[in-house]
Formats: structure tokens, sequence, C-alpha cells
């Protein structure tokens, strides 16, 4: 457990850095441009590389030392977090040079930690209780750092909380640089670039979540752009309200990663899937038609609850069900499809409030969470072949 301690502290350090600019980035973006768009397309920038490059990544990961490409992944996001240091209203596009590199490096570091954890604590029970404990702390980080964030936004300014994210990502580097833990790699002959996409599509289980998780992640993405505008024009509050809103979607990240692995054993996980989806679209409503920030913060926590135990859920079936010779190809697979939602989300949401305005769009992509849930349903076997799997 040495080297799951090291993973869970360099991903906790990187995470209250990266969860800092949660508030910062689409807050500062929305203050120099007053457009929605312009906003919208940090969130798909941000997409891109995942999408791009992913797939040609999780192949050369599975070959590689992932703990090594882990920690020069983080060099890269600190050197790029620290490029929007240089930018200002002329020159925005710095900003959106810096979100690429810096989610170029995720796309590499995120396969490989997904594919590392395995190796470390094994797939049985202990796989789900690491899942668990390490999404406890993303949703304690998450309740924490927006308001942070915002604080520090108000009194030290973009720039100090810049430093403070470069210097996580330098610390988990430091960190991670120290795991000993290595997975064996693929040998034989160069794998298919899209190697991952076929094991995935060939699997019934993975494939099923693949594509209802799609769906449910560009509702989604659609309702994360339009998060800002809803604050300010909608809520009629404060830029820095948005803070309490993510903290309040952090609370109920916190208390669904506390009960994920008792939800886990008493759902199968198709049920499991389909509910918790279907629940957050359901707080979806609750949250974009609320009439005051009390009743928001509210609905955000009611998103997190279920939200929380659904990802927690999927990860730890995709971890236990990929051919584990392609883990990373599969994750990297993964990884994409949440970009290509996002992508879709962040550009198309804006969009449609140029036509359905505001109100009607934000029900509208609430919907769309209500068919990715019925999807689930019906494309997800009831019994994933593998998940039971319990080898150290």
């Amino acid at each position: 457990m040495r080297d799951f301690r090291r993973l869970w502290f360099s991903g906790a350090v990187s995470g209250i850095g990266s969860w800092l600019l949660v508030v910062a980035i689409p807050f500062h973006v929305f203050t120099l441009t007053g457009s929605a768009v312009a906003t919208g397309l940090t969130l798909a920038l941000e997409a891109l590389p995942a999408l791009l490059i992913g797939p040609w990544a999780g192949v050369l990961l599975d070959r590689w030392n992932l703990a090594r490409a882990m920690w020069i992944a983080d060099l890269v996001s600190a050197a790029a977090v620290g490029l929007i240091l240089f930018a200002d209203r002329d020159h925005l596009w710095l900003i959106y040079v810096a979100i690429l590199l810096e989610n170029t490096a995720t796309t590499v570091f995120r396969p490989a930690a997904r594919a590392l954890m395995p190796a470390v604590v094994g797939t049985g029970k202990e796989l789900a209780k690491a899942n668990a404990i390490n999404a406890v702390t993303s949703s304690a980080i998450r309740l924490a750092a927006p308001p942070l964030g915002a604080l520090l936004l108000a009194g030290p300014g973009i720039k100090f909380v810049l430093a403070v994210d470069s210097a996580s990502y330098l610390l988990s580097a430091a960190t991670i640089a120290t795991v000993r833990t290595r997975r064996q790699t693929t040998s034989g002959p160069p794998p298919r670039p899209l190697e991952g996409l076929r094991a995935a599509m060939n699997h019934r289980a993975l494939r099923g979540i693949l594509v209802g998780q799609t769906v449910f992640l560009t509702a989604n993405a659609g309702l994360t752009a339009l998060l800002v505008p809803f604050t300010v024009n909608r809520l009629q509050a404060p830029g820095y309200v948005l803070g309490y809103l993510i903290s309040g979607l952090g609370a109920g990240y916190l208390i669904g990663a506390a009960l994920s692995t008792k939800a886990a054993r008493l759902l199968g996980t198709r049920e499991l899937l389909t509910l918790t989806q279907l629940a957050t679209a359901a707080a979806f409503f609750g949250l974009f038609n609320a009439r005051n920030v009390p009743v928001a913060i509210v609905a955000a926590a009611l998103i997190g609850l279920p939200g929380s135990i659904l990802l927690i859920t999927a990860q730890t079936t995709i971890q236990r069900t990929a051919p584990r010779e392609v883990l990373a190809s599969v994750s990297a697979i993964f990884f994409a499809a949440d970009s290509l939602a996002l992508l879709i989300g962040a550009l198309a949401a804006p969009a449609a409030t140029n036509v359905l305005g505001l109100p009607i769009t934000l029900n509208v992509i609430a919907g769309l969470a209500v068919c990715a849930a019925g999807l689930t349903l019906l494309v997800l076997p009831r019994h994933p072949a593998g998940f039971t799997r319990t080898s150290s």
C-alpha cells in the first residue's frame, strides 16, 4: 500500500491546485470577454487532446513505464499553467494554448493512472476501496477548493491561484517519481492505433458503459458550459457564487463516494448505473429551475451524491473487465469519449441558448440525461462479465 499512498497523495496535491482553477479560469475568461461562447470554448479546448491524441497515447502507454509517464505529464502541466500568467485581454489566446497543453499532459496522465492502479492494489475488493478513497478525497477537495479559489481570486488574484496550481503539479511529479510498482508491459508487435476501441466495442459491458456514459456526459458538459451564465443571469448572483455551487456539488460527491461500496453490494452494475444517471438528471432539473442561491446549492449537492457513485462504479467496472494488456488503451478510449461529450456539450449548449433561450436550453439538456439512463438500461448487460473478478 506504500505506492498507493503516494499515488493518493500526488492526486490530492495536484487536485487542490486544479480545483482552485475551476472557478478562476471560467470566471476570468467571462470577465475578460463577457461571452458565454468564449467561456464554453475553454471547456471545448479541454476536450480536444484526449479526443485527438488519447487513443494513440493509450496504445503507447501499454508499452511504457506508467509512473514515469505520469510525472513527466505533471511537469508539462506545471509549465502550461505558468503560461497563463502572461495572458491578458489582448492575449487571450495564451489561455487557450495553455489549456491545450495542460490537457495534452492530462491525456497521458489519466489513462496511465487508471492502468497503474490495478497493478498497485489488485482487482479485488481493494480496487473498489482504493477508487472510493480517491473519490472521497477528490470530493473533499471539490468541496473546499472552489470557494477558496473564489476567495483567492477576489484577494491575491488570478496570478496567485495559477502559481499555486503550478506548484501543486511539481509536488505531484516529485511524489510519483518515487513510486516503485511497475506494471508488466505488453510485448510483441506494436498494437493497432485503435486497439482500445476495438477491445471496448467487442466487450458487451464496456460497450454499454461507453454508449450510456457518452450520452450522459454530453448532457453534463452542456450544463457545465452554461453554469456561469446561469449563475450570473438566471440567479442574478455574483460570479463567485459559482464556487459555492461547486462546493455543494463536492459535498454531494463526498457523501456519494462514502456510500459507493455499499451501493455496489446492494444493486447490480446495470441497475446502479441506470439509477444514478436518472437521479442525477432529476437533480439537474432541480438546479436549473432553482429561484435562489440556497436552493441551487442544495440541488447541486443532490447532483453530486448519485454522480459520485456513478463515476466510481463505471471506473471500477472498466478496470476489472478490460483486458489487462490493453487497459491503458481502453482507458484512453473512454477518456476520449468523455472529451467528445465535453466538446459537443460545451459548443452546442451556448449555441442553443441563442435559439431557445437559457431556461429552455437547460431543461432540454437535463432531459437528455434522462434519455441516457434509459439507454444504459437497454444496452448494458445485467451482470458484466469479469466484474466479480477478485485476483490480486
